[in-house]
């Protein structure tokens, strides 16, 4: 994740509303399983990334956020996601066999401009709660760092970098997307 430079011209409200409101309704529509709505959000270029992170000394500068080539637990682009969600439509993932329940919350949403016109750095925190059959629930709490594009009169997430604040991630599947 990037810390941007301070912005000369700060974002409209009406962009700030417009973009909160994208991220509220990608929620709902991944609480609600929709998934071949929430594909339809996703830009045909998009790169959707979480890395794995190790605890490191503060003098340990490597980056961990930005290197690709390090282990991820999402390094995929729109083929990758909508090949695991295919999946799911087979009847075969026995780990959605009672379906999950989730609750997705977004919050501390802040807009900046870009260099581009049409695209948009968007900030945010997540908490997702997730519960399966009886007694399975994790809890995953983050940060994102999205950049947006309008497409017309909607947007499409060109890209998103999820960092998970768990050191040891002790979900016994990765089969929630953030």
């Amino acid at each position: 994740m990037t810390n941007g430079p301070v912005q000369a011209e700060a974002p409209s409200i009406e962009l700030i509303m417009s973009l909160q409101q994208v991220l509220y309704r990608e929620a709902r529509l991944m609480d609600a399983e929709r998934y071949s709505e929430w594909v339809e959000m996703l830009a045909d270029d998009l790169h959707y990334f979480m890395p794995g992170i190790e605890t490191r000394y503060r003098r340990d500068k490597t980056d961990q956020v930005g290197d690709t080539t390090r282990m991820a637990y999402y390094n995929d682009t729109l083929d990758d996601l909508k090949k695991r969600l295919r999946r799911l439509e087979t009847g075969t993932a026995w780990s959605e066999d009672p379906a999950t329940r989730y609750t997705h919350l977004i919050t501390n949403i802040e807009v900046e401009l870009t260099d581009q016109d049409d695209q948009f750095r968007v900030y945010s925190n997540f908490l997702a709660y997730r519960n399966r059959n009886e007694r399975d629930q994790d809890t995953l709490i983050g940060n994102r760092e999205d950049i947006w594009r309008r497409k017309g009169s909607s947007y499409e997430l060109l890209k998103r970098t999820i960092i998970l604040k768990q050191n040891v991630l002790l979900s016994k599947n990765l089969n929630v997307y953030l």
